[in-house]
C-alpha cells in the first residue's frame, strides 16, 4: 500500500516562491537605480515611471500578505482590506503609463474607470457585491467582482491602441513591446483564475514585472531617438548657418543701406531687417536659454518689418507685467509670426491686432500672444491648405528643453490665444544637454 505524501507547508526559507519575490524585488530595485543614472529620461518622466515601480512593488508586497493572511489565522477583515488595495491599485498602473506615452492627454475618462472600480472594491467592506472573504478564510467572487479585469483591459485596449497610432505609423516595430505587454498580462490573468489556490507570488504580478522591464526599454529608446532627431537639427542649423556667411549678407545689407541716402523708409527697414535676421542667426546657434527681453527685442524686429509692410492695418499691444525670465530661443516669435499671418491677415478686412502679454504666476510664467483673427477649432486638423507645423515645433522645443507647455484657446470667429508655460522649477542645464 503506497504510503500518503507528506504535507510540506510553506516553508519561509526554502519555498521557490519566496525565491521569486526576491527576484522580482531586485528586478525592480535594479529598474530604479538604472531610472535614475538615465540621463535621456527627463524628470516629470522619471517621477512617474519610479510611481509605477513602486506601486508594483506594493502589489508584491500585497500578494504575499494575502497568501500568508489566508494560510493563517481567520482575519477575514484584514484580508479583504489587502485585497480591496490589489484590485484598487492595478488599474492605476495603465493609467499612468498614460502620461507618459501621451504625455496625459485624455485621461479624465480613465481616472472616472479607476474611481468606478476603487468605488465598487470598497463595497466588500459592507457588502459582497465584489467579493466577500468568509469567517473561515474564504474567498468567495461576487457578481461585479471581475470588475477589476474588466476596467484594466479596456484601459489597456486603449493603451495599445494609442500606442499603435502616435508609434506604428513612423516604426511599426515601436509598437510591439506595449502589445506584448498586454498580451502576457492578459494571459497572466487566465493562469491566475485557473489556479485553484492562492500562492504568494500571482503570475500578473510577475507579468506587471516584465511588462515594467520592456516598458523602461522602450521608453528609453524613445527618448534616445528624440535626442537624436534634436542632436540632428542642430547639426542641420549649423551647417545652414555655415553655407549662409552671415557677414557677408550683413556686409551687403549696409551696402545698400547706404545707397538708400535719400530714402530714410528705405533706410530703416533694411537697419530693422538686419536686426531681425542677425536675431534669427544668433538664435540658431544657442541651446541655452535667453533673457526674454532679448527674445522681445528679437520678435519687436519683426513686428516693426510687418508694420512697414501692412501700416495702420497692423496694431500691436505690448502687456508686460513681467519681464525677469529666461526662456528657450525662438519660441516666442514663431507664435507672433503665425498670429499675424493666420490670425490678423487672415481676416476679411486683413487689419487687426496682435496682443504680447506675460504674467506670473506661484509656480510659473505665462507669455500670451493675442490675436482678434477668424480663430479656429483646435480639436480640428485645419483645412486651409497649411500644416500650422509653427505651433507644433515650439509645443515640442519647450516640453523637451524646459519641460514647458503651450495652450491654444480659440474658436471660430473668436481670435485666438496662444499661450506659453514656463514653469519657474526647472534646471537650465537641461537646455546645455
Amino acid at each position: 500500500m503506497t504510503a500518503p505524501l507528506p504535507d510540506v507547508g510553506f516553508d519561509l526559507v526554502g519555498s521557490p516562491y519566496l525565491l521569486l519575490n526576491l527576484f522580482l524585488t531586485a528586478l525592480l530595485t535594479g529598474l530604479v537605480l538604472a531610472l535614475l543614472a538615465d540621463s535621456y529620461i527627463d524628470r516629470g518622466h522619471k517621477r512617474i515611471i519610479l510611481i509605477i515601480l513602486m506601486l508594483t512593488f506594493s502589489l508584491i508586497l500585497q500578494t504575499f500578505s494575502e497568501y500568508r493572511i489566508s494560510e493563517g489565522a481567520p482575519q477575514p477583515f484584514l484580508r479583504t482590506v489587502v485585497s480591496i488595495y490589489g484590485y484598487c491599485v492595478r488599474p492605476v498602473l495603465v493609467v499612468l503609463v498614460f502620461y507618459i506615452i501621451a504625455d496625459g492627454r485624455k485621461t479624465l475618462l480613465s481616472w472616472i474607470l479607476t474611481g468606478i472600480n476603487a468605488a465598487v472594491y470598497l463595497t466588500a467592506l459592507f457588502s459582497p457585491i465584489a467579493f466577500q472573504i468568509t469567517e473561515n478564510n474564504g474567498f468567495t467572487r461576487g457578481p461585479l467582482g471581475f470588475t477589476c479585469h474588466i476596467v484594466t483591459a479596456l484601459l489597456m485596449v486603449n493603451l495599445v491602441c494609442l500606442t499603435v497610432r502616435d508609434y506604428g505609423r513612423v516604426r511599426r516595430q515601436d509598437a510591439v513591446i506595449p502589445i506584448f505587454n498586454s498580451a502576457i498580462i492578459a494571459a497572466s490573468v487566465v493562469l491566475d483564475y485557473l489556479t485553484p489556490r492562492s500562492h504568494p507570488v500571482s503570475c500578473l504580478n510577475t507579468a506587471i514585472v516584465i511588462s515594467c522591464t520592456l516598458y523602461y526599454i522602450w521608453f528609453h529608446l524613445q527618448f534616445v531617438r528624440e535626442h537624436e532627431r534634436e542632436l540632428q537639427a542642430e547639426q542641420r542649423i549649423q551647417i545652414m548657418l555655415s553655407q549662409i556667411q552671415p557677414h557677408f549678407i550683413f556686409n551687403t545689407l549696409g551696402a545698400i543701406r547706404r545707397l538708400c541716402r535719400d530714402d530714410p523708409e528705405a533706410r530703416e527697414a533694411i537697419g530693422k531687417f538686419s536686426l531681425y535676421l542677425r536675431g534669427n542667426m544668433d538664435s540658431l546657434s544657442l541651446r541655452e536659454p535667453v533673457p526674454f527681453t532679448r527674445e522681445l527685442e528679437h520678435t519687436k524686429a519683426y513686428l516693426d518689418l510687418e508694420q512697414i509692410r501692412f501700416g495702420d492695418e497692423l496694431t500691436v499691444v505690448y502687456d508686460l507685467e513681467t519681464t525677469g525670465f529666461l526662456l528657450p530661443t525662438l519660441t516666442l516669435q514663431p507664435l507672433v509670426e503665425n498670429a499675424v499671418r493666420h490670425g490678423v491677415r487672415a481676416k476679411a478686412s486683413g487689419a487687426g491686432t496682435v496682443t504680447v502679454a506675460t504674467r506670473e504666476k506661484a509656480d510659473c510664467y505665462e507669455i500670451s500672444v493675442i490675436d482678434d483673427g477668424p480663430g479656429f477649432d483646435p480639436a480640428e486638423k485645419p483645412d486651409d491648405g497649411r500644416s500650422h507645423i509653427g505651433l507644433e515645433n515650439v509645443r515640442e522645443r519647450l516640453k523637451s528643453l524646459c519641460g514647458g507647455d503651450l495652450r491654444i484657446e480659440s474658436a471660430p470667429g473668436e481670435g485666438s490665444r496662444v499661450t506659453i508655460v514656463l514653469p519657474k522649477e526647472w534646471d537650465h542645464a537641461d537646455i546645455r544637454r
